[in-house]
């Protein structure tokens, strides 16, 4: 299970997750069974834990063997009706970690790392048909801004989208090497070319997965599913996700400047929890991970 993917925040989120050991729980990101294994071992023999995954290799790959685990090859934006199917009304907590799994990002065939060279793919359910060569390939130069400045928070976006059009006019854009090729600086320093990168993958992705839309979806629909007492736990790994997060466990809306007069949430902790050092060292991977616990009012 270990080497399959190493559990980010794994006692802090559930430690505050569960408070009821008889309830029903909902892992939306089952991944390589880390968090759903700990909160398995929380709970007493009547409870159970409901999980989704949309990646096919995380189901084939599940190393949890418990009557109490229901697991499904589904997107978590299909809570609510597979809670029905279920003929379950409420749950006692839900727990997201939004972050890609390492063997999703080791995956040579998978294309969400800017350090392999293979196909630009970058769909979390591989049967989706919507694929990063699409995006680069086909997208007008407004709607590659759009992704560049709101998902990957450049600030030059339009530049960026400029030289993806100069490049795809001379021959398609098919791998990541050639995405990675056309932005690649000798002088650059090695850290800021890291970053750089890293958020221009991160933008394509979300856009790819719909990961934003499916987000705030995801927030309005455990609002009502999950019962008063019960918990929220959300593990994010960029600033766009934490914020949404956040605004949504504060004020019940996804805009800073915004206020719901019926606020569904509170929030458990008044700062965000980070990796401690300790786990950083362990799991450099876990560096930008941000926990946000939130109680059912």
């Amino acid at each position: 299970m270990n080497y399959y993917h190493e559990p980010v925040l794994l006692k802090e989120s559930i430690d505050n997750l569960v408070t009821d050991r008889n309830g029903i729980y909902v892992d939306v990101t089952f991944g390589g069974g880390g968090h759903s294994s700990a909160i398995l071992k929380k709970l007493n023999e009547n409870a159970s834990l409901i999980a989704f995954d949309q990646d096919k290799e995380a189901i084939k790959n599940n190393p949890i063997r418990d009557r109490r685990l229901h697991l499904f090859h589904k997107n978590f934006i299909h809570l609510k009706p597979i809670l029905k199917k279920l003929r379950i009304e409420k749950v006692s907590g839900v727990l997201a970690d939004l972050g890609l799994s390492s063997s999703q990002i080791d995956n040579p065939i998978r294309g969400f790392s800017h350090q392999l060279n293979c196909i630009l793919d970058m769909r979390m359910n591989q049967e989706s048909t919507h694929s990063a060569i699409d995006i680069i390939n086909r997208y007008s130069k407004e709607e590659l801004f759009h992704i560049f400045y709101k998902y990957g928070e450049f600030k030059n976006a339009i530049i960026i989208a400029e030289k993806i059009l100069e490049e795809r006019l001379r021959k398609p854009i098919t791998t990541t090497w050639d995405l990675v090729k056309i932005f690649f600086r000798k002088k650059t320093s090695f850290k800021k070319r890291k970053r750089f990168f890293s958020r221009l993958f991160q933008s394509i992705r979300i856009e790819v997965n719909n990961e934003i839309n499916v987000l705030k979806n995801f927030l309005l629909e455990s609002s009502t599913i999950i019962l008063p007492g019960g918990r929220m736990a959300i593990i994010s790994y960029h600033s766009i996700e934490d914020r949404i997060t956040k605004y949504f466990f504060k004020k019940g809306v996804f805009h800073k400047k915004k206020m719901n007069n019926i606020l569904p949430f509170k929030m458990i902790h008044k700062k965000v929890i980070q990796p401690r050092y300790q786990d950083i060292i362990n799991n450099p991977r876990s560096r930008s991970a941000r926990l946000r616990i939130a109680e059912k009012l």
